[in-house]
C-alpha cells in the first residue's frame, strides 16, 4: 500500500508549515524549496496537480521518508510517519 498523492500534499504541507523553522529539519526544508511550498499549495487547493508539479511531490516525499528511514506502507498524516519513523 503506497499513500496517496493527496495524502503526500497534506503531509509534506503540514511539515513545511510546522517544522520549516525547526533546526532538525533545516538541511531538508532548504534543499526541498520548490517540494514543500508546492505541496502546501496543492493541499490548500490554491493550485492544481499536473504533471509539472507530480514530480516535485513525488521526490520531496521520498527524500522525508528516506531522512526519516521509513518504508511508504500508506500513511494519511504526518504523525503516522513520525511514529514510523520512531521505530
Amino acid at each position: 500500500m503506497k499513500t496517496s498523492f493527496e495524502a503526500q500534499c497534506d503531509i509534506l504541507a503540514q511539515l513545511w508549515i510546522e517544522h520549516r523553522e525547526d533546526e532538525e529539519f533545516k538541511d531538508f526544508v532548504e534543499y526541498n524549496d520548490m517540494g514543500l511550498p508546492l505541496a502546501y499549495f496543492l493541499s490548500e487547493k490554491v493550485a492544481s496537480p499536473g504533471p509539472l508539479t507530480e514530480p516535485y511531490i513525488l521526490e520531496t516525499f521520498e527524500l522525508l521518508l528516506a531522512a526519516l528511514g521509513v518504508e511508504d506502507t500508506g500513511f494519511t498524516n504526518l504523525d503516522e510517519v513520525f511514529d514510523q519513523g520512531e521505530k
